[in-house]
């Protein structure tokens, strides 16, 4: 099992979208995904039209007062599951700040998923915070994924999160965490900006950019309040396409060297939908 924090200090930048939409596309593919949904907004949650449930969050698990498999949900999708965020998570950074394990308070509760590989993958979505919960998310997490808005301060964003990987690190937290993989959301190829600002940051992290570009779509923002994931609302449209290629792309970029499929990417020029 390997665990995934998608992360971005920064919000509105498409991170609850790609964890949505990737976990979907990944459990389309017959990978058993568990969604943990860290950030007390629940716009994860919603997306599944879980929201309203109370006492579902990773809040007593984390402060200890139950296990975290007690509070796993299937979807309406095979193979994906979700743990759902509440308002509670608001409170809880609180709680495991006075603790003194605060910063691997996540990853200790996490362990009873790893002891029993019940699944391929878990993605966290983080809060847009630079919060306990963001920490614990790092802490935890074997990698870092990272959505990037294709706009002006793109660059600078990357360059907070790179030295926040560096200080957990530091810190002694998770030393073998890792900015594995970032993928450029909100492409318009209308626009000369979005191309430049693609091109810019393949300059700067080279491979770690996925050549997966999620389009700017109006589908890709209705989904959610309709509870669902684009893959549900919009099956056969550019976005659906693009989060599948970039769910073939993840599973190309974690698969043994003698087991990789053959290449496929959504081309930037092809990810355009209105």
């Amino acid at each position: 099992m390997k665990i995934v924090a998608i992360a971005n200090q920064k919000g509105g930048v498409g991170k609850t979208t790609t964890a949505v939409n990737l976990g979907s596309a990944l459990a389309e593919l017959g990978h058993r995904i568990l969604l943990i949904d860290l950030d007390p907004q629940a716009n994860a949650t919603s997306s599944f039209g879980l929201q309203g449930v109370e006492e579902t969050s990773l809040y007593e698990p984390l402060i200890g007062g139950a296990s975290v498999t007690e509070k796993i949900f299937p979807t309406r999708r095979d193979h994906l599951f979700i743990i759902p965020a509440d308002l509670d998570l608001a409170g809880v950074e609180v709680e495991i700040a006075r603790m003194p394990n605060h910063l691997t308070r996540l990853a200790e509760t996490l362990k009873p998923l790893q002891s029993d590989e019940t699944f391929d993958f878990v993605l966290l979505d983080c809060p847009p915070s630079l919060g306990i919960l963001m920490t614990n998310a790092l802490a935890a997490a074997d990698e870092l994924l990272t959505p990037i808005q294709c706009e002006y301060f793109a660059l600078e964003g990357l360059v907070k999160i790179v030295r926040l990987v560096e200080q957990v690190r530091d810190s002694g937290a998770n030393k073998r965490l890792e900015l594995a993989g970032i993928v450029m959301t909100m492409f318009d190829g209308r626009t000369n900006l979005s191309e430049q600002v693609v091109a810019e940051v393949r300059e700067h992290f080279g491979e770690r950019v996925y050549e997966t570009v999620i389009p700017r779509s109006v589908r890709l923002s209705e989904a959610p309040s309709f509870g669902k994931s684009i893959l549900e609302y919009a099956p056969n449209g550019a976005a659906a396409n693009a989060y599948r290629a970039l769910a073939r792309e993840f599973m190309q970029r974690h698969a043994p060297p003698a087991t990789l499929p053959d290449s496929s990417h959504t081309p930037a020029s092809e990810n355009l939908e209105t």
